[in-house]
């Protein structure tokens, strides 16, 4: 009886080894995918605080649209998004052009006219539009899927912020 115990052990012998070598990769995917779209979240929560700092300084009148998009993308450089260097701002003529990864964007459209309704009579408010724009690059996944053959390299974060001028 002890004769066949140990022989059904032999025959096992590299068993667990062979299970982790094909669970491992599947789970290290899993674990980087959750830490990879996790930064990405971090780094829109960063866009859009950017467009709210940058649109709170636009309502005030003793600031330009300059000075509040500057203060947009200091919010960026601070929350570790962009490293701060002028090659990477794109100008506000090609904001919406094509996806390169981490490059960023603060404009500032407005004052425009808005009546709002459902007021007697009819009230006329100056609002401004704040938009960041931030091109993401998957740190971890990216990479692999090219292994792969597919292409999750680049995603576009934008955040719009629009307050009234008072």
């Amino acid at each position: 009886m002890a004769t066949l115990k140990t022989a059904s052990r032999r025959n096992e012998r590299g068993q667990a080894v062979i299970e982790m070598a094909l669970t491992l990769p599947l789970l290290l995917l899993v674990a980087f995918g959750i830490f990879d779209f996790g930064l990405m979240f971090q780094r829109y929560e960063v866009v859009t605080n950017a467009a709210r700092e940058g649109a709170r300084l636009a309502i005030l009148p003793q600031y330009t649209p300059t000075e509040a998009s500057n203060r947009a993308l200091q919010y960026l450089a601070a929350g570790g998004v962009w490293d701060g260097t002028s090659g990477k701002v794109r100008t506000a003529a090609n904001c919406g052009g094509a996806i390169d990864a981490g490059k960023v964007c603060a404009v500032v459209n407005g004052p425009a006219s808005v009546t709002v309704a459902g007021s007697t009579p009819p009230n006329t408010v100056q609002q401004l539009t704040v938009v960041v724009t931030y091109d993401h690059e998957h740190v971890f996944v990216g990479p692999i899927m090219k292994l792969f053959g597919g292409s999750l390299g680049t995603v576009r974060l934008q955040s719009v912020s629009i307050m009234r001028k008072e």
